[in-house]
């Protein structure tokens, strides 16, 4: 076992005890100071705090019970250990409430007082990292913040602000690729739950048959393969948040499920019989217009209800134009230092391409479009060519209109080409699966510009 080592301060009006206490802790390997009455023990702590101070209750002027008190007031992470006798124990149990870490009688044993002093120390130790993990976190957070400063994105930063500290279940509605889980994990890194984890379960990516034991995990021999107990994402959100992404593509058995585990917060594992709690706060997202499924009848309406308490639209980046600049310099500098690359600008002609540009992917195209520059560009600024961007002309409102058809078909055709046709990379990009790339190839007639039929990669 890891011994802690630290500044102790003895505090004892009777010079025998203060030499015979300095001698055991000095061979634990602490440094050990002396003071024979309080106002001593004060001069010294001004002068430099100690870890741990063992105080003697009874000694002549200020007593050990009012100098604990200024202990508190001068240092509260100073852990104090009051030495009693048999007859002041009373006192001792008093100390405890005034804040003092624990107590030892007389005669003192010196395994106990060394055992006692250790604990102190470690706890103090514990404290010390526990905050310093708190600002790592936060440090942490904030180098993700939600970047931009347009009338639609204040707007969004307001709403985070509000509902932040509250409990309240919030859907975050958007087109693909606006920014919706950032917009989530600015609201979890804002509430009290910050410290706890935030657990994102990508629904519409989960095959149904697979989703129930994904959320709320299993038991052993639940089913075929299942050879140990697992915790579910719900399980693991327990303190903190659970972030469900594509809800819109939960099925209507799911819902049901789901919904009684919101009212409840409880349920079973697969498999399971025993119910099991767990504390968390829910965020959803969509890029569908959920209304309108409840009417079709596609989406339970007592689901609806339930996860659309606090709405957020996240703005398409079209509606943000503004930010668009701040943006390509917050991607230019992050893949800057993650490529170890010596581009620190992007010219004018570029930004102006990236800002004139009709960005149908929204912020992750902008980011895509910014790291492939990076790849693909040399020092000291991205260029036009650098960009896998085509000219304002060819943009859907110079060709083919601005229709939903015109704008899919056109996004599509681009990331196409900027992947080499390669389906896998395409439909992880477009955030559909390679079966719905291949039917839009189809449907829109996409051929790579030889003209001849697309020589589509699945790797």
């Amino acid at each position: 076992m890891n011994t802690e080592r630290g500044s102790i301060l003895i505090v004892d009006d009777e010079f025998s005890i203060r030499d015979s206490l300095g001698a055991w802790l000095s061979k634990d390997g602490h440094e050990v100071r002396k003071a024979e009455n309080a106002a001593e023990a004060l001069r010294i702590v001004a002068e430099r705090p100690s870890d741990v101070a063992v105080v003697d209750i009874r000694m002549p002027g200020m007593d050990g019970l009012e100098l604990l008190r200024r202990f508190r007031q001068r240092d509260a992470d100073m852990a104090v250990i009051m030495i009693t006798a048999f007859a002041s124990v009373d006192s001792a149990v008093r100390a405890l409430k005034d804040g003092a870490f624990d107590y030892i009688t007389k005669p003192v044993d010196p395994d106990e007082l060394s055992h006692l002093v250790q604990r102190a120390l470690e706890q103090k130790r514990l404290r010390v990292e526990n905050s310093q993990l708190r600002q790592t976190i936060d440090e942490l957070v904030a180098v993700d913040a939600i970047v931009g400063d347009s009338p639609a994105i204040r707007k969004v930063l307001e709403l985070v602000h509000h509902v932040a500290p509250t409990d309240a279940t919030v859907l975050i509605v958007g087109e693909s690729g606006t920014g919706k889980e950032l917009i989530a994990r600015a609201i979890h890194a804002n509430s009290r739950r910050r410290y706890l984890p935030i657990v994102p379960v990508n629904c519409g990516a989960i095959p149904e048959s697979l989703l129930e034991s994904e959320l709320f995990g299993h038991e052993k021999g639940a089913f075929t393969g299942a050879t140990h107990r697992r915790k579910g994402k719900i399980e693991m959100a327990d303190g903190g948040t659970l972030f469900l992404d594509e809800v819109g593509s939960i099925s209507g058995k799911m819902q049901v499920e789901l919904l009684r585990v919101l009212e409840t917060r409880e349920f079973m594992r697969v498999g399971g019989s025993e119910p099991v709690h767990s504390d968390f706060r829910v965020i959803c997202a969509t890029n569908e217009d959920l209304s309108s499924h409840v009417r079709d009848g596609r989406f339970r309406e007592d689901f609806f209800y339930r996860i659309n308490v606090f709405t957020i639209t996240a703005p398409p980046l079209r509606e943000r134009r503004s930010d668009i600049p701040l943006l390509a310099e917050h991607f230019l500098h992050r893949f800057a230092q993650q490529m170890d690359k010596k581009i620190s600008a992007i010219s004018p002609e570029a930004m102006k391409m990236l800002t004139e540009y009709h960005w149908p992917g929204n912020v992750r195209e902008l980011s895509n479009a910014i790291e492939r520059a990076m790849v693909v560009g040399a020092p000291p600024c991205i260029r036009p060519d650098d960009l896998p961007l085509r000219r304002p002309s060819a943009s859907p409102g110079a060709g083919g209109g601005e229709s939903l058809d015109s704008v899919e078909r056109a996004h599509i055709s681009d990331v196409l080409r900027r992947t080499d046709w390669n389906i896998t990379q395409a439909a992880r990009i477009l955030e559909v699966d390679r079966v719905t790339v291949y039917n839009k190839i189809r449907k829109y007639g996409l051929r790579q510009e030889s003209g001849d039929s697309p020589a589509a990669r699945d790797a």
